[in-house]
């Protein structure tokens, strides 16, 4: 089993923050997805391919906790842990940090299932299922 845990790096823009001057709170949504999405990609699973075969995976429930407020302009990481997987879902864990702390300004998770285009549930391909299931959780 491979240890697998992404760390993706992103700058808050002027447009991520709101009035009082800290990152909207649905903005780290977008953060998970990007995250989310380029950890696959480090595991070999290109999203894209992944819909052009005919699996989706749609996020079915997203929490956040925010710890600490996070301001313009700082440079922050968003890490990524595969959480528990199933033949229907898989969960994804998250840390927002700052870039050299390990203060834990917002953490949270999403839950995906699997689908076809029509929107009909459906179980993972066993070749996937075999790409989540030879990562080891931190």
């Amino acid at each position: 089993m491979k240890r697998f845990m992404h760390t993706y790096f992103v700058r808050v823009r002027y447009a991520d923050i709101d009035q009082m001057g800290v990152v909207y709170h649905a903005r780290y949504l977008e953060w998970f997805e990007a995250a989310r999405t380029e950890m696959l990609r480090d595991m070999g699973i290109v999203y894209k391919e992944l819909e052009q075969s005919g699996i989706y995976m749609p996020v079915i429930e997203a929490h956040c906790r925010y710890r600490k407020p996070v301001k313009y302009d700082e440079l922050i990481r968003v890490k990524t842990v595969l959480g528990e997987v199933s033949r229907s879902t898989i969960r994804l864990e998250y840390k927002v940090q700052g870039e050299k702390d390990e203060t834990v300004r917002v953490e949270g998770y999403t839950v995906h299932c699997f689908m076809d285009k029509s929107g009909k549930p459906r179980r993972a391909s066993q070749e996937l299922l075999s790409i989540f299931q030879n990562v080891q959780r931190p």
